[in-house]
């Protein structure tokens, strides 16, 4: 249906590709519907009722966050169909730290001027974030903001939700010296760090270098930058299912690296000592440190490295839960144990 509106058209806003949008989406949108979605989408609010059977204190977790300067690769590349899972992850993964099980995601989506067919891309790949992750895209926000940014430019950002019953949230109060880190492969360079990525690249100035193949890849740098951030929910809930409260902390690595993550899951007074050589570091990053001079400690503080989460058990369940995590489908190592004195990281 089309809705005049000469006035706000002229302005710069046009509200029938708005309509149009939300026509293109709602497809993607119901692949995600799980048993707990009331009603759908064009109401001004989501609804879900979460089933709390067998908890005895139900916790809410939320996260939320948004893709950064990856976007601009987006721009440079006119792909749109990953940045969705990204927004995704970057709160799925967060939330799945504290145990819970991630129940809806709702996307804000602010453009410079609305794209019906870029928006479906992009919610497209929001929709697949939510399947991975087995939660239910409830609703969101697609605003259209000429003058405040560029008519090709947009901006997402996620919120998620998530429950658990407080029992079984894992604690780091029992994580003691002798305790092991295992580290669960990443699928690149996730969503950080892309403001070192595009200067190491030389991408704001020369954006053809994304469509070149680079033989170290295998792929073009585009398909492997663009590579979204791998969801870790399915993985992360499996090993707690099995171990438990054995299960004694889980750390998301995102901006920050290692120095500023995995201390987060530690108690006071302990600390985290990490081998380099126990896992495998994608090629990209050692290109960007080669190409860019980047020291071996900025590295680890700004990348995942390789390593997308990071989980501590005690060293006696250490190698049980490696193989649980790879008969599943997870890469994962023993990269490091858990030290007393100094909080913080410690790169051998």
């Amino acid at each position: 249906m089309e809705i005049s509106n000469k006035s706000y058209r002229e302005a710069g806003v046009d509200v029938n590709a708005g309509y149009r949008a939300v026509k293109l989406m709602k497809g993607h949108i119901k692949r995600t519907e799980t048993a707990g979605v009331i009603g759908g989408i064009g109401g001004f609010a989501g609804m879900f009722m979460p089933d709390l059977g067998g908890m005895e204190e139900p916790v809410l977790v939320s996260g939320t966050d948004g893709v950064g300067t990856k976007l601009k690769l987006a721009f440079l590349s006119g792909r749109h169909d990953t940045i969705g899972i990204d927004a995704v992850a970057m709160c799925v993964n967060d939330i799945v730290c504290a145990g819970a099980r991630p129940l809806i995601f709702l996307d804000y989506i602010a453009m410079g001027k609305v794209d019906p067919e870029k928006v479906e891309k992009i919610v497209a790949g929001v929709a697949e974030g939510c399947i991975r992750a087995g939660c239910a895209l409830v609703g969101g926000e697609t605003a259209e903001h000429p003058d405040l940014m560029r008519e090709n430019e947009y901006d997402i950002a996620g919120f998620s939700v998530g429950l658990i019953d407080r029992k079984k949230i894992p604690d780091k109060k029992n994580t003691q010296a002798g305790d092991v880190i295992i580290a669960l492969s990443s699928s690149g360079v996730h969503s950080n760090g892309f403001s070192l990525v595009r200067q190491v690249f030389g991408l704001d100035h020369d954006a053809t270098a994304l469509s070149g193949y680079v033989p170290e890849l295998q792929k073009t740098l585009g398909e492997e930058l663009l590579t979204p951030t791998r969801i870790y929910v399915k993985a992360v809930l499996g090993i707690i299912g099995e171990f438990g409260k054995d299960i004694k902390g889980v750390s998301h690595i995102t901006g920050g690296g290692f120095f500023e993550n995995v201390p987060r899951c530690l108690p006071r007074g302990i600390g985290a000592v990490i081998e380099v050589g126990s896992f495998e570091t994608p090629q990209i990053f050692r290109m960007i440190r080669r190409l860019g001079g980047i020291p071996e400690r900025d590295m680890y503080n700004t990348f995942n490295m390789g390593v997308g989460m990071s989980l501590v058990v005690s060293s006696e369940d250490a190698d049980r839960a490696v193989a649980v995590l790879r008969a599943n489908g997870e890469d994962a190592y023993i990269m490091g144990e858990v030290v007393k004195g100094d909080e913080g990281v410690i790169l051998t």
